[in-house]
């Protein structure tokens, strides 16, 4: 029989029983909160099941108002009723009886400076012309011989104020009104009071001009009448000033006698009929009498309020228990990681606020940013995870008030999976357009469905694909912009991160090929090894490859220690004790990751510089060390790595790829049958040495990894010299020689 396990101390258990309330307690306090920021930002109202039935539905039964309510109109119907009413308002006008004194008092001075000159300057034409220029009045012979002679003065002059006096105070406008599409001015403070004139019977500019010419006698010709326009141009002031203020004021009671209300529907009437078709009559009344039924549950009493709230936050937090539950199922990592539920807590409130910010603007219900919260997720955690998201959003979200029936859930449902399979065909940050396409289309299939649906007009469809297309930019965009602050938050490495770290052109490696050249294309050779083996097995071949990149980082610090960037001939480990050189060679570790902090390597990188050598040993330099002090006290730590083993199937992948690449350089007469035995017999030793024990390969992962590894070295080996036969089938691997010799191996 078994071993009978020791119990655990109570107070032991007790603590681990207080732990798991505390860890589980904390997850349903975030549930919890985020259903009530639901709930705060979508207050409940009373639900009927008339909300859900949309144009184009057939209503399974009656539908009878339980009481009276209003329709109100479309509120762009509203708006264009309300614009006509103004336009129908006259625009006011104020008489200014002023105006005439001031026309009056210019074209006096001007007349008394040409008199004034006419009579005291010895060249009364020079004086005249120089008048006519200070007014700003264009001079020609005519008019200057016409005010050089008084008689002929004076009668334009009495011509000229008459008809100032007489035409002015009826009214003269300061424009045309008839080329403002105006039929009637409302004129007020005008001689007989306020009045309503039509626009024909209001002067205008150029009517008034043509009147006071008609006053001129007819022997003083054409000169005098091109004068005296000029000079009523230049001087002229209209009698009749426009009044915005209380044009406004006018046009504003005009759109508020507006009727708001389409229709009234009483108590007891039927809404829709049973097996009847909804159209857009129907839906509307549906729509305001679900309206009503909201804005009534807000007179209702404290206890109806407190029922309604209390199950609002049960139905939100019923369905974020879903994802929750999947979560803890088949996603315990994630479910146990506070920092990534708190990500997807506000990635769903995020989308909700902008659900309801969108509802009470009255904006189009595809502006609503499901595929940024499902991009944001099928990124950093795959598109299953991302298509979970999209179909709670399209539940949570279907069930509140304002959106009620098939709309929002169909758009987020289709939308939101068509973003969660787009991760897969844009590996690249720079393929955004690839999300935009694929969301881009749904949108497109959506609202051509509802259109069809609905019976909708086709420039409708046209406009809801408009719309959708602009939510597939935009969100796509602002996706990509959030995610490296949603990755260091979550602190998940990303395939986009991982492609940006497979660089050679990144300082690091760029280093690392200029200082440690036969270092950099030893790694290009295990990352190709790595790559394949990981494929095979269903691994991460992308993370593999970067991670075999950098596992040798740490060999830039002290490069010509390790064979691979050694002269010929040339070896510094033989002026060097064992231990010294062991220390070396497993310093290679620490600096590797202290370069990685440096560069700031995700975690899952800098898993593979610590564990590909796991805890072996340096065993090259252990025997010499026992060799050199037989009688002596060796400590077998100081020449093991410090680990860990391999915890990653893509560690113990890298493990033997590195083994194997390293000890190919020193097999003789590397053919494909000793290529292979010599795979085996690596595997082989780091099975029997305990090396795969906290990884979780499998026998199969094992033996498809072996056929991987020798059939992609049997391609790429090159020969290089032969060295003595090693007393460890890994010494290769471990940066010493494989026997007495003079150059040590690769690490």
């Amino acid at each position: 029989g078994g071993r009978r396990g020791t119990a655990a101390p109570p107070q032991a258990r007790e603590r681990g029983r207080s732990a798991r309330v505390v860890h589980h307690g904390l997850r349903f306090l975030l549930l919890f909160a985020v259903a009530a920021a639901v709930y705060l930002l979508f207050p409940p109202a009373r639900v009927s099941d008339s909300a859900a039935l949309e144009r184009g539905m057939v209503a399974p039964a009656d539908v009878v108002a339980e009481f009276g309510f209003q329709v109100p109109k479309d509120p762009a119907e509203l708006r264009r009723e309300q614009e006509e009413a103004a336009r129908s308002v006259p625009p006011v006008y104020d008489f200014r009886p002023a105006a005439a004194d001031s026309v009056l008092a210019g074209i006096r001075g001007f007349f008394a400076a040409v008199g004034t000159v006419v009579g005291n300057e010895p060249d009364p034409r020079a004086g005249v012309q120089a008048a006519l220029r200070g007014s700003r009045v264009a001079a020609t012979p005519g008019s200057v011989e016409l005010l050089i002679d008084p008689d002929r003065r004076a009668r334009l002059v009495d011509a000229t104020e008459r008809a100032v006096r007489d035409i002015l105070p009826v009214g003269v406008a300061p424009t045309s009104l008839e080329r403002e599409g105006i039929s009637a001015v409302r004129v007020r403070g005008a001689v007989g009071g306020e009045r309503i004139a039509p626009v024909d019977s209001i002067i205008t500019p150029d009517q008034f001009y043509r009147l006071a010419s008609a006053q001129l006698p007819s022997e003083l010709g054409p000169d005098a009448a091109e004068l005296q326009r000029l000079l009523l141009i230049r001087y002229f002031q209209p009698s009749l000033a426009f009044n915005e203020r209380e044009t406004e004021a006018a046009r504003a009671r005009a759109r508020a006698a507006v009727d708001p209300v389409a229709a009234t529907v009483l108590s007891g009437e039927k809404i829709v009929g049973a097996r009847e078709q909804i159209g857009e009559r129907e839906e509307k009344r549906l729509r305001a009498y679900q309206a009503t039924l909201a804005e009534r549950g807000l007179d209702d009493t404290v206890e109806n309020t407190l029922s309604r709230a209390v199950g609002a936050v049960l139905f939100n937090a019923s369905i974020l228990a879903i994802l929750g539950l999947l979560l803890w199922l088949s996603r315990r990592t994630l479910y146990d990681d506070l920092r990534a539920l708190l990500l997807l807590g506000v990635l769903v409130t995020a989308v909700a606020a902008t659900a309801a910010l969108i509802s009470w603007a009255a904006l189009p219900q595809e502006l609503i940013p499901f595929t940024f919260a499902v991009l944001i997720v099928a990124t950093l955690w795959g598109g299953r995870l991302g298509l979970s998201l999209a179909l709670l959003l399209a539940l949570l979200l279907g069930g509140q008030a304002p959106f009620l029936g098939i709309t929002v859930p169909f758009t987020a449902a289709v939308t939101g999976a068509a973003a969660a399979f787009s991760v897969r065909a844009a590996q690249r940050r720079s393929q955004t357009w690839l999300f935009v396409v694929i969301i881009a289309v749904a949108y497109a299939l959506v609202a051509v469905t509802l259109g069809l649906l609905r019976s909708r007009e086709g420039p409708d469809i046209i406009n809801g694909v408009a719309w959708g297309v602009a939510s597939a930019v935009l969100s796509s965009v602002v996706a990509i912009g959030f995610l490296p602050l949603m990755e260091s938050w979550a602190r998940v490495t990303t395939d986009a991160m991982l492609l940006e770290l497979s660089d050679t052109n990144r300082p690091l490696l760029r280093r690392l090929q200029r200082e440690a050249n036969g270092t950099f294309h030893h790694t290009i050779n295990v990352a190709n090894l790595a790559e394949a083996a990981c494929h095979a097995i269903g691994a991460n071949s992308l993370l593999a490859r970067v991670g075999a990149y950098y596992h040798d980082i740490g060999k830039v610090a002290k490069p010509q220690y390790f064979i691979e960037n050694q002269p010929k001939g040339r070896n510094p480990h033989d002026k060097l004790k064992p231990a010294m050189s062991a220390a070396i060679v497993r310093s290679h570790v620490i600096e590797g990751l202290r370069l990685a902090d440096e560069a700031n390597l995700p975690a899952p990188v800098k898993a593979f510089i610590r564990e590909h050598h796991g805890t072996q040993s340096i065993s090259f330099f252990y025997e010499k060390a026992k060799e050199a002090d037989p009688d002596g006290s060796v400590n077998p730590q100081d020449f093991t790595y410090m680990g860990p083993k391999p915890q990653t199937r893509e560690t113990a992948v890298l493990m033997m790829a590195d083994s194997v690449e390293s000890a190919a350089h020193v097999l003789p007469d590397p053919t494909p049958d000793r290529l292979r035995e010599l795979v085996e017999r690596i595997v082989a030793g780091k099975i029997a040495a305990g090396q795969l024990d906290e990884c979780p390969l499998t026998l199969r992962d094992l033996e498809v990894v072996r056929e991987q590894l020798a059939r992609v070295l049997s391609g790429m080996y090159h020969h290089r010299i032969d060295y003595p036969p090693a007393p460890r089938s890994d010494a290769a691997d471990q940066g010493v020689p494989a026997a007495p010799a003079e150059v040590p191996a690769s690490a």
